[in-house]
């Protein structure tokens, strides 16, 4: 549930290759129009796959940070000259790159799940028909809702304690994703290896959210580190689209959805970190005392097989060359 603090929308408009803002002179109200676009809007940017995260940039040039600590340090009392400020940042950065041809640039401040959010969407309008009678019909426009190509999201909860990468943007081709990044001030450095952990952790938790059988989910994610090993040696891209394609065909949407939420943080567009990848298929565990590590087939085919009540392992088929250290040490023998 999205509970709206405060919204505002303005105009940014290109006129003969020059971009030009028209500001709003107030907010708009929370009204049951304006709570389901923001649901809406939520909704399809939590879905889309293409997204990158990061952090602020520390770098000079970049006025989103200060314009947005400004707005916090007076508990959030101005929200229409924080996004005036944006708009002009955004402009600027539009100018910059000839990156689009601008719209309607929605702004929400809102509380979802114990955190504070700055959204930020550009969203044109779309003709559209309505019925006057049995027998007419005119032209009307509406928000294209569906359609938006530009949009991020800060996490101002993560942010203010100084915890993770905070941001999320939508990533398209070239300058024209490179524009809102940078009217975002954020820095999207790649880190493979996390990037590659991160969703490592996300398919095992799909497997286990969706209660897959435990061959099944053994299958799934041995697959799942085929493509990528696949695509760490060819030093290609993952792109979640193609992931779920290939592993779900029947049923990619379900996969790509849990792959897209926002709040797993997930990069797509990364070179997948091979070493990273091995505890997809692989358990391992150390003490002072012994080191162990296995396959995930190893407990299915009943190799391994793990007691959760008595918190103990039995390990079956031990190699020769083992049990001969074993009896050359008299292990065994009483």
């Amino acid at each position: 549930m999205n509970t709206i603090i405060a919204l505002a929308i303005h105009d940014l408009e290109r006129r003969d290759g020059v971009y030009q803002v028209q500001l709003a002179n107030k907010q708009l109200p929370v009204t049951p129009t304006t709570q389901r676009v923001i649901d809406e809007l939520y909704d399809l940017y939590n879905r889309r796959a293409s997204k990158s995260h990061g952090k602020f940039t520390t770098s000079e040039g970049y006025p989103t940070q200060d314009q947005v600590r400004d707005y916090v340090k007076t508990d959030g009392n101005d929200f229409l000259h924080l996004t005036s400020r944006m708009m002009e940042t955004l402009r600027n950065q539009a100018q910059a790159r000839s990156a689009s041809t601008g719209g309607h640039v929605l702004f929400a401040h809102f509380r979802r799940d114990g955190n504070q959010y700055l959204l930020a969407a550009i969203v044109t309008d779309k003709l559209s028909a309505a019925l006057t009678s049995q027998t007419n019909m005119q032209d009307v426009q509406h928000l294209d809702i569906d359609g938006f190509r530009f949009a991020g999201r800060i996490n101002l909860t993560t942010w203010t304690n100084g915890e993770g990468r905070y941001i999320s943007f939508l990533k398209g081709k070239g300058n024209v994703s490179e524009y809102f990044q940078h009217f975002l001030g954020c820095d999207s450095v790649v880190q493979d290896r996390l990037d590659t952990s991160n969703l490592v952790t996300t398919l095992k938790s799909f497997v286990a959210e969706t209660k897959m059988p435990e061959q099944e989910g053994n299958v799934f994610l041995g697959r799942a580190k085929a493509i990528c090993e696949r695509a760490s040696r060819a030093k290609e891209k993952i792109e979640f689209e193609a992931l779920a394609n290939e592993l779900m065909p029947k049923d990619p949407r379900r996969l790509l959805d849990h792959l897209a939420d926002t709040d797993r943080g997930l990069s797509d567009h990364f070179v997948p970190d091979r070493r990273a990848l091995a505890s997809l298929v692989r358990f391992k565990g150390t003490t002072k005392q012994w080191k162990v590590e296995f396959d995930r087939d190893a407990v299915s085919t009943g190799a391994v097989r793990y007691d959760p009540k008595a918190n103990t392992i039995t390990l079956t088929n031990i190699p020769d060359e083992l049990v001969s250290q074993l009896h050359s040490e008299g292990l065994g023998n009483g």
